[in-house]
């Protein structure tokens, strides 16, 4: 995998094979900020772009899925609310929640994406046929993914991979005429 951004040769086609495109949470959906009230409840902030490509990936075919290290309640509402029903949470090996996934879905690694922003996410990514980060991953993230995005994470990034997959599905075009009517 290289460091390479926009649609860089083979990422292309590598984003049409998905079919079942995987999200992990803190620095991809979220700004990676978390934040505690006095009582200890955790709190988390969403881009509601992130939330809009989630949806249209779904709508295009494309099985959506999250695997986090954390265990929240409050990720667990926000995959409801986006129809996300392959849920991990508080995994400590990502592979096995992807070997997992792989069984539930039939699906083959090769046609999976994963979008991760730290060392936890590599090992993972390195299974994928697809990986992504957004721009402020770590350094050695952003050194072996297919595709990072220019938005950083919770401000887009989640969009800007689904958009980018939609486009090289050649399904973007026509979501975007049905949205504006035309």
């Amino acid at each position: 995998m290289s460091n390479k951004s926009a649609t860089p040769d083979g990422a292309n086609d590598r984003a049409n094979r998905v079919k079942l495109m995987i999200f992990d949470i803190d620095g991809v959906f979220t700004d990676g900020s978390l934040f505690f009230t006095a009582d200890g409840d955790a709190m988390k902030s969403f881009n509601s772009l992130d939330g809009h490509g989630v949806k249209m990936l779904q709508s295009a075919g494309v099985q959506t899925a999250i695997i986090t290290g954390r265990n929240s309640g409050i990720v667990a509402a926000r995959a409801r609310e986006l129809g996300i029903t392959h849920l991990h949470q508080g995994v400590a090996d990502k592979t096995i929640a992807l070997t997992e996934l792989l069984q539930t879905t039939g699906i083959p690694a090769t046609d999976c994406g994963y979008m991760g922003d730290d060392w936890p996410d590599l090992a993972v990514m390195r299974l994928c046929g697809f990986a992504a980060a957004p721009a402020n991953a770590h350094e050695e993230v952003l050194q072996r993914v297919h595709f990072v995005t220019t938005k950083r994470g919770g401000e887009g990034a989640v969009r800007e991979v689904c958009d980018a997959i939609l486009r090289a599905q050649n399904r973007y075009d026509g979501l975007l005429a049905a949205a504006i009517g035309a």
